[in-house]
């Protein structure tokens, strides 16, 4: 059997040498949320704009795969982005449906259920963390 050999970066300097694409994912997530944002307010505002669908569902992807990415720290990067986004899928279903059972549908309705549900699952996380910190040293 052969052994393979990976080269890994054994100094700090070597990990935190600048690089091209080092700014890329923060400026991505940057895009996003312009994107997103501006979406909601063209939904909002009822804009007849061509964009309006698009960027609405936009964040109605993006604000849920957030918060439930922001629940799944243990995971691998892929592993993360698909569950993140399964994740907001259903959310976004559990919000409609439930807005259709009540008889109170509506495109605003939704964005904003949709936003504040985003928006508890995202405020619980520093919940969550602090909880398992105070039970290890109960533990202890």
């Amino acid at each position: 059997m052969q052994t393979l050999r990976i080269k890994t970066a054994s100094t700090a300097d070597e990990r935190a040498r600048p690089g091209p694409g080092r700014d890329l994912p923060p400026l991505l997530a940057g895009a996003v949320t312009a994107a997103a944002g501006t979406g909601v307010l063209l939904a909002l505002t009822d804009s007849s704009s061509p964009l309006r669908g698009p960027l609405a569902l936009l964040f109605l992807l993006a604000a849920p795969a957030a918060a439930v990415a922001a629940w799944l720290d243990g995971l691998d990067p892929f592993g993360r982005v698909l569950a993140s986004l399964t994740g907001a899928v259903v959310l976004d279903m559990l919000v409609a449906q439930g807005m259709l059972a009540v008889h109170r549908w509506s495109v605003p309705g939704g964005i904003v259920a949709v936003t504040v549900v985003s928006s508890l699952v995202l405020l619980l996380v520093p919940l969550r963390r602090l909880r398992g910190r105070t039970a290890r040293r109960q533990g202890s």
